[in-house]
């Protein structure tokens, strides 16, 4: 027999399909992770600076060929979105391809080969914003992970082991932000794993390798004296849809309240 208590407590837990548990809903304090003074190793976490982002494409380029991602397909483990605000306090947003040839067309890309063409003198502000898997302390994708292909490592980041990986599709669902997918060729569930094999090795991610402006850094959060670590720490940042509880890995500086 359920009770109105259990049942309040669970439907709080429930958001657009996606049950967290109850410690998720407290917000993430990336202060705790330097406390933990019996914890070894790295805390691997993401810095993107939208101030910087000119919707170039170059880190998706960058992507697609160091992960195997066929080039031409319609998916893509990290892209950048274009936000337009007009003065009608409307938000038209639009990613071609992922944004890997950045945004050649002055138009809103509406799919189905058309554009919303928006005059100058209607745009209150426009800017871009990258996104990429979030590698969420508390990981929806884990937990809905039949057959554990999809787990989390020391370090923080979220892996998907191909091998185990049955292509049931609950973690696509389960991700909040949308941030998996199928890959075309190997029919197996796909994200970004912040290059894993590159970071562990003390190499950057192939995304901020290919930025040219300095919007995306990786870093190390246990280490008090790196570079992003002080940002993190010390100025306005935001992450992306923190009320569900996820705790995501990736800060945003400049992230404007339009963006979801």
């Amino acid at each position: 027999m359920i009770t109105r208590r259990s049942f309040c407590k669970k439907s709080l837990l429930i958001a657009g399909g996606l049950a967290v548990p109850l410690a998720a809903l407290e917000l993430f304090d990336p202060r705790k992770l330097l406390a933990e003074k019996d914890q070894k190793g790295p805390r691997w976490v993401f810095l993107v600076d939208t101030r910087k982002c000119v919707g170039c494409g170059f880190c998706v380029k960058g992507c697609k060929v160091e992960n195997e991602v066929p080039y031409d397909a319609n998916v893509t483990r990290t892209w950048v979105e274009r936000y337009v605000v007009t003065n009608d306090g409307k938000t038209h947003i639009d990613s071609p391809k992922g944004a890997r040839d950045g945004f050649p067309e002055k138009g809103i890309d509406i799919g189905h080969g058309k554009l919303e063409e928006i005059r100058d003198d209607d745009i209150e502000k426009a800017f871009f914003v990258p996104k990429l898997c979030n590698q969420c302390d508390n990981p929806p994708c884990v937990q809905v992970c039949p057959v554990g292909a999809t787990y989390q490592t020391a370090d923080g980041v979220v892996l998907v082991d191909r091998k185990w990986c049955i292509g049931c599709g609950y973690c696509i669902m389960g991700c909040p932000y949308g941030v998996r997918f199928f890959h075309p060729v190997y029919h197996v569930a796909e994200k970004c794993n912040f290059c894993y094999h590159r970071i562990t090795k003390g190499m950057q991610t192939a995304c901020v390798d290919s930025c040219a402006f300095g919007a995306r850094r990786v870093g190390n959060l246990r280490d008090p004296e790196d570079p992003v670590t002080k940002v993190i720490m010390t100025e306005r940042v935001n992450v992306l849809k923190e009320e569900y509880g996820t705790k995501p890995q990736v800060f945003y500086l400049g992230l404007s309240k339009e963006v979801k």
